[in-house]
């Protein structure tokens, strides 16, 4: 044998016996992550991500490595949530692993919000009933102790809630109507609502009933989404409380309010997401808004989604806080600390997700540093 291929061997041997086997799984990770986005996205983000691990950059503080959250499918571990922190003055995220009434009412009741007058509850009504939004009997018990009105606004991109009548028809059929008063919130018009605080935007575009209401419950389907990357609290209010020409101004990245809703810079439009939940929340007032998230049916798609693609991770838990970055950062961290989030994962990094949670933070919208707090006893 020559002498070339000896020290080959021996180079290879070396790197089987320091770890190896994590190289080539993160090639497999890399080889999942570089498939080809759906070619609406006419800025594929896909390949240029690093990986999950590097992705996910680490601010842990003091934080107690052996601790066990159990989840709602499988254990996970305090340590793995990369932007938990025991910092005092970090924003708190509560989490509970009962995805159920009772537990949506306890980790609402650990919020310790107090709102009076009219209390809307923005959530998604789905677009169909394939599709992943919280059921009613999930949701119910919390939104009529709290005398909530169920919003929404129409879609922009045609589908079953485009117009009036149909998204007045999709919130019936999807069982909302039965329990809850329903809003939308663009049913007669909209108002433009000022904002200098951003890179992309100078206003939000929203419905203008978003004065009838003095606070919002922010209650939002955790998931993926096949141009945002995911979905969470920030997406919830951006998209969701924005008017049909609003939507399009966003989704342009503030650079036109008519015509297709894709933008050729995905960065831009990503950037914009959280400056018009900026701009939303800036009017409605500190305290007004609280965000709770649910993380379970985790497709990698969309609830305005009709067909989405079937969950292939198990569900974890509900989270909230008043703090709408902390909220999303938590639940990215749960899922890449999920042994089964594969999929997710390669959802949010193809599309670069987790800039709008920088964005936010950015901008002020708030901290992707948070200290976990669990309310399961």
């Amino acid at each position: 044998m020559k002498k070339s291929k000896i020290l080959s061997l021996a180079l290879m041997l070396c790197l089987l016996l320091s770890g190896c086997g994590n190289a080539v799984e993160n090639t497999g990770n890399t080889e999942q992550k570089n498939q080809t986005v759906p070619s609406q996205i006419e800025n594929d983000t896909a390949g240029e991500n690093e990986s999950a691990a590097d992705t996910q950059e680490t601010v842990k503080d003091n934080t107690e490595d052996g601790q066990v959250i159990h989840t709602s499918g499988a254990d996970v571990s305090l340590s793995d949530l990369s932007y938990q922190t025991s910092d005092d003055n970090a924003p708190v995220v509560f989490f509970t692993s009962d995805i159920s009434s009772e537990g949506l009412i306890a980790i609402y009741k650990a919020l310790d919000w107090n709102p009076t007058g009219k209390v809307a509850v923005k959530v998604s009504t789905g677009e169909s009933e394939r599709s992943n939004y919280l059921r009613g009997d999930l949701i119910a018990d919390l939104v009529q102790s709290l005398d909530g009105t169920i919003v929404e606004c129409m879609t922009a991109y045609g589908g079953n809630r485009a117009e009036i009548a149909k998204a007045k028809q999709a919130a019936e059929d999807h069982g909302f109507t039965a329990f809850a008063d329903f809003d939308l919130l663009d049913e007669e018009g909209e108002i433009e609502i000022p904002f200098d605080g951003g890179t992309r935007i100078d206003r939000a575009i929203v419905g203008s009933h978003i004065d009838n209401y003095d606070y919002y419950l922010v209650l939002s389907h955790f998931k993926g989404h096949s141009m945002a990357g995911l979905g969470g609290g920030i997406k919830n209010v951006a998209i969701g409380m924005s008017s049909k020409s609003g939507k399009v101004y966003v989704h342009s990245a503030g650079t036109r309010t008519t015509g297709n809703i894709m933008h050729n810079d995905q960065d831009a439009w990503l950037e914009a997401l959280p400056e018009t939940v900026k701009a939303v929340s800036d009017y409605l007032g500190e305290g007004r808004m609280i965000y709770i998230s649910v993380m379970n049916r985790l497709s990698v798609d969309c609830d305005c989604d009709g067909n989405p693609a079937e969950p292939d991770m198990h569900d974890i838990g509900i989270l909230a806080s008043f703090d709408p970055v902390a909220l999303d950062q938590a639940c990215v961290d749960f899922v890449y600390a999920a042994p089964d989030g594969g999929s997710l994962i390669q959802r949010m990094e193809s599309r670069n997700g987790i800039h709008a949670i920088e964005h936010g933070e950015e901008i002020g919208l708030g901290s992707r540093s948070y200290r976990l707090e669990i309310i399961d006893e």
